[in-house]
């Protein structure tokens, strides 16, 4: 009762805050048929400046750390997005009225990493002054990019089976080059290094941290008029994926918060590193995985995995999970 009582006021003061307040307030807009457009070439310069930024501060963190203390955290991240998509796939996928194919590419993209739900979370606590490493945003390619290669070398399986068999042979690299050389996590691993081998405190300092929560308001009332948009397309497609987008990110996150929780006991992991390692696995990709799966899954259809992404999945992950997750924590951790 006291962890739904926690949950109600964060989820309340959380409307408070930009990220969430941002992303509802662009869903109404779309609702009411506002004719806001923001070109898609500004959306991919700030989810540039806030990956960056984000990957700055990790390479920067990730020099001064031990490379113990990232291990266990790391290998936690790789089986949260393995399991996330096994789960998709006896669950989702193994419904009689959905499409295989289309299931596991709906269950590679929510085992994925959503950077704009990443930076909410951040931002939520920084905001509530609770610590974490800032090296746990580098956990990201950890997570997303075992995802969709489990995701796609599964669907591909799943087609030869239903063709009759023939190569059984799969290229794993080129399916991890997509995802390395993808926008989002170019950006990313471009910070970690810039942060790791130079020294870009003063620019980070002075340009990307301040900037940082303003871009990210403008990224959450974006995916909110995306999120709206896409209800219609959701709808083309069977019900059971709305329900899997209200769900899934719920027992993704679960799994992420028990096992960070583990992480905390033998690593000495933050609270705080738990709490965002739970929500980064609660989000779904909105960047780098939708490309990535088109290419990989070619006979999915982006109506069920993008719809059910973009349009439930992400508001679920900010507009729930972060709190729930931030009141779980400081229930657990006593914060």
């Amino acid at each position: 009762m006291e962890l739904l009582l926690d949950f109600a006021q964060t989820f309340a003061t959380q409307l408070q805050k930009p990220a969430l307040a941002f992303l509802l307030g662009g869903m109404a807009l779309a609702a009411f048929g506002s004719k806001l457009n923001i070109p898609d070439s500004i959306y991919r310069f700030i989810v540039f400046m806030l990956l960056i930024r984000i990957g700055i501060e990790g390479g920067i963190e990730i020099r001064n750390a031990e490379i113990s203390e990232i291990a266990l955290p790391a290998l936690m991240a790789i089986v949260i997005g393995v399991v996330a998509v096994l789960l998709g796939r006896v669950t989702l996928a193994a419904l009689p009225s959905v499409k295989t194919e289309d299931g596991l590419a709906t269950a590679g993209l929510f085992g994925a990493v959503s950077a704009s739900t990443m930076a909410a979370g951040m931002l939520t606590l920084e905001q509530d002054n609770v610590f974490f490493e800032a090296w746990v945003p580098a956990l990201y390619p950890f997570m997303d990019t075992p995802a969709l290669i489990v995701a796609i070398v599964l669907a591909s399986f799943a087609t030869q089976e239903q063709s009759g068999g023939g190569d059984k042979t799969i290229r794993v690299w080129p399916i991890i080059k997509d995802s390395l050389q993808s926008s989002a996590l170019s950006a990313l691993i471009l910070g970690l290094v810039l942060g790791l081998i130079t020294r870009p405190d003063p620019v980070y300092e002075e340009f990307y941290d301040p900037l940082f929560s303003g871009f990210l308001s403008v990224l959450m009332l974006i995916m909110g008029i995306e999120a709206w948009s896409r209800l219609s397309e959701l709808a083309k497609v069977a019900h059971w994926f709305a329900v899997y987008a209200i769900i899934g990110p719920l027992v993704n996150g679960f799994i992420g918060f028990g096992l960070g929780y583990l992480a905390h006991i033998a690593t000495g992991f933050s609270p705080g590193g738990v709490i965002l390692l739970a929500i980064i696995a609660a989000s779904n990709s909105d960047i780098s995985g939708p490309p990535t799966l088109r290419a990989g899954i070619p006979t999915a259809n982006p109506s069920a995995f993008i719809g059910s992404s973009t349009a439930i999945g992400t508001p679920i992950a900010i507009a729930v999970c972060i709190p729930l997750f931030l009141a779980l924590g400081k229930a657990v951790f006593s914060l």
